[in-house]
């Protein structure tokens, strides 16, 4: 078992959209005879794409998972999403990753999505290999494009091998190691052979370069080098191994996916330069009793421990909990206690995913990604381990969402399935967030953007038969005052019998923002009974609820109550509720009610030619900014903006920067409305009530 863990490598392949990595992944699989035909992203028949929405958008939506043999080795290929609307499903599925492979395209270079990338893998330590793809194509530029990824990452990345030929005569690649060039036919297949003598010069240069940078991973080869010595390819391949899983550098190699050219070499480095479990080491985890820091090898006799990065909710098959072994040895079936829930969960199949197809495994040791179907409570992030050997793996967690929708059924009696169906959804995708607002009394959808809605929309219709319509969200104004005023609140009234008295004086106040309501009593000499205070309390807290300019709360406030009168007999709880609620409603139409609205807090990251766009494109919405930095070639703006101009923003961006700008908001504080928008909104709200 021990060996098993040894031969076996966990492989991402990470890229901005359309870089190739689904491609790659078929070719790897097709070299490796895991599939009998090379399927095509455009034709819709790869192994790993097989989801309507994914067939139809041409894309990776989620995550796709394969498995091949190579140089007995076991290689699990996790083919994850470039589109910015789902990189939470990259980050969470990276976490089961040993390794990378970043693919570039030689084309367009790095994109936003190749940093975030690169950074998920610098978040989880992770060795990487940079694939420079679409040397094949038109303005496709190798050189270019590791100056590209040299000014950008950090380790730094160093040439493996170099491009024969450019564009449509691109034909191979010569191995920097060896030493021989390698020229490939139309089938993929390659005939090795000497250098071309219009390249020995650059190639020879090259290799100095590469074999100084590698030197660098090992104290003692370096001085070798230094001192003139010639080092073996063997000694070069082990320092290359050991400076690329200490991450001092990351190795660069080229090639044309779609016509199979250098995919064989990658597939070599896998075995060569990428780490085992083994090679890894100990994960680290806490105990869920005292929170203490404890570890686990990954050794097929340790107790087991697992965690979950993925979970695919199937309306037949029930819920699939996809999960990478970190310790020890699970059987075919089973129990094991998932620690977040506290339970113990059975099941009675091991599975192994191979692109759309489930096929049933025996066992699964360290380093394995298998998955379970029907587990009763276990979702993603969630640790499962031995009941008597208790630890809890810290998952990362899922990008924040972008953009909101709220979301109303178009049948009517489908209220309830669609609040169901949507929290099914979100057992699998993470990213997406579901809330009720109690304020708009909506039901509030968020993503990572418009695709990602709309993708989430289909696949409700599909996998659930529930049709929904989705509506811009309303925005959740507030109302407060700006003048303190004072006033009498009385409820009086006489019908046969008991009657009903209360009166109360009551001051009003303006608070700093995001002070909320105080209430002070300042009643002296009992012209209140102190039973009847809490009542004034709770009859201006509920009439603060609905503001008098358009109904909406009223906040940051002090209620001062400091006078009042009682009657004997007629006097009760409710007439002093009422009375207090009387006092709020006075008050606040004399002391210069004014609407609020929630600004966000945003950071908007796009590269430098785009900058003037999206300043001029902030003014128009009111934005103002706080100060910009420099990532990597990219420029981050920081801005406050009013949520009501924001809530589309994620498509004018895409617009706006070709696909290359992303962004984050987060809630920060509510602010006073300009005059003369504020009038246009209570117009239209009040005109909407009606």
């Amino acid at each position: 078992m021990i060996e098993m863990v040894q031969k076996l490598r966990n492989i991402a392949l990470v890229a901005h959209g359309g870089a190739g990595k689904t491609s790659l992944a078929e070719a790897m699989l097709f070299n490796a005879g895991a599939i009998n035909r090379l399927g095509r992203v455009e034709d819709g028949n790869t192994a790993m794409d097989f989801e309507p929405e994914e067939l139809k958008r041409r894309a990776s939506l989620s995550s796709g998972f394969h498995q091949y043999s190579w140089e007995k080795h076991t290689v699990n290929l996790i083919d994850t999403p470039g589109d910015q609307n789902f990189f939470s499903d990259t980050k969470s599925c990276m976490q089961a990753a040993d390794g990378v492979i970043l693919l570039i395209d030689g084309v367009d270079g790095v994109k936003v999505q190749t940093e975030q990338a690169w950074d998920f893998a610098k978040e989880f330590d992770l060795p990487c290999i940079i694939f420079i793809n679409k040397l094949d194509r038109e303005r496709a530029d190798f050189f270019r494009t590791f100056k590209d990824a040299t000014d950008c990452f950090e380790p730094k990345p160093i040439i493996l091998q170099l491009p024969i030929g450019s564009e449509e005569n691109f034909k191979g690649v010569i191995d920097l190691i060896s030493m021989r060039a390698y020229t490939y036919d139309t089938e993929g297949k390659y005939t090795e052979g000497d250098i071309p003598s219009d390249m020995a010069e650059t190639a020879e240069s090259e290799r100095e370069n590469l074999v100084e940078n590698i030197a660098e991973a090992d104290d003692q080869l370096l001085e070798r080098y230094l001192e003139g010595e010639t080092l073996s390819d063997s000694e070069i391949n082990a320092a290359l191994k050991k400076g690329t899983l200490s991450r001092i550098f990351v190795p660069v190699i080229c090639g044309a996916v779609t016509k199979n050219i250098g995919v064989d070499f990658l597939m070599d480095s896998i075995i060569n330069i990428m780490p085992s479990p083994m090679d890894r080491g100990a994960k680290k985890g806490i105990d869920p009793d005292d929170e203490a820091e404890i570890e686990r090898n990954p050794d097929p006799n340790a107790p087991f421990s697992a965690f979950v990065f993925k979970t695919v909710a199937d309306p037949y098959a029930g819920r699939l909990s996809i999960f990478r072994v970190v310790s020890g040895t699970l059987g075919s079936d089973g129990t094991f206690f998932n620690v977040n829930k506290g339970s113990k969960e059975r099941f009675t199949q091991l599975l192994r995913i191979a692109g759309k197809e489930q096929k049933p495994v025996t066992d699964a040791g360290p380093g394995s990604i298998v998955a379970v179907a029907k587990l009763k409570e276990t979702t993603t992030g969630d640790t499962l381990c031995d009941d008597g050997n208790k630890i809890k793996y810290i998952c990362a967690e899922p990008l924040p969402t972008l953009i909101s929708f709220a979301v109303s059924a178009k049948t009517k009696g489908d209220e309830d399935k669609v609040y169901s169906s949507l929290t099914k959804l979100l057992e699998e995708d993470i990213a997406l967030k579901i809330a009720r607002n109690s304020e708009t009394k909506e039901i509030l959808l968020s993503g990572m953007g418009q695709v990602h809605i709309e993708a989430t929309i289909e696949k409700l219709k599909r996998k659930f038969n529930v049709e929904v319509q989705l509506n811009t969200p309303k925005v959740p104004y507030k109302e407060t005052i700006k003048k303190k005023v004072r006033v009498q609140g009385k409820h009086k009234k006489q019908s046969g019998g008991h009657g009903q008295y209360g009166d109360c004086w009551v001051q009003l106040e303006p608070l700093p923002r995001g002070k909320g309501f105080e209430f002070v009593d300042a009643i002296v000499g009992g012209s209140i009974p102190r039973q009847y205070i809490p009542a004034v309390e709770k009859g201006i807290i509920e009439a603060s609820q609905k503001g008098v300019l358009s109904g909406f709360p009223c906040i940051d406030f002090r209620a001062t109550l400091d006078d009042g009168s009682f009657h004997a007999v007629d006097s009760s709880e409710m007439a002093f509720k009422v009375a207090g609620s009387l006092a709020f409603k006075k008050a606040v139409a004399d002391a210069n009610p004014v609407l609020l609205e929630p600004i966000m807090k945003v950071a908007i990251v796009a590269p430098d030619e785009f900058m003037g766009d999206i300043m001029g494109d902030l003014n128009s919405r009111r934005g103002r900014v706080l100060g910009m930095d420099s990532k990597g070639k990219n420029q981050v703006i920081n801005a406050y903006v009013p949520m009501s101009e924001f809530l589309t923003y994620a498509p004018d961006l895409n617009s706006m920067t070709g696909g290359r700008g992303m962004f984050t908001m987060e809630f920060s504080h509510y602010d006073e409305v300009p005059a003369q928008i504020s009038q246009k909104i209570i117009e239209d709200i009040n005109k909407n009530k009606e």
